[in-house]
């Protein structure tokens, strides 16, 4: 292994390193920081999964996706919906990135 040189590239955070543009770097970020949310406040309602879907407005299966944090299987869009359902407040904050 003598000689041999290793590229080694250090991100900011994990979704930076997953990513291919900038852009869906932020999606996934976003994507992420509200499935995380959601699948806290359905924890705190102490709920079986069928009534957590049923308030939520969702099937069973796409419940037990969200709370697996099945990512690639939300877009965000769906997320801020479900989040409002969940009566979660959503708040955006956006700065220049340095």
């Amino acid at each position: 292994m003598e000689g041999r040189t290793m590229n080694v590239e250090i991100y900011e955070n994990v979704w930076d390193a997953l990513a291919d543009t900038e852009q869906e770097a932020a999606n996934l970020k976003a994507r992420s920081a509200l499935l995380y949310e959601i699948r806290k406040a359905i924890q705190r309602w102490g709920i079986p999964q069928e009534e957590a879907a049923k308030r939520l407005g969702l099937t069973r299966p796409r419940i037990n996706d969200l709370l697996r944090g099945k990512l690639a299987k939300f877009s965000l869009d769906a997320l801020v919906n479900i989040a409002a359902s969940a009566h979660l407040d959503i708040e955006i904050r956006v700065k220049e990135v340095a």
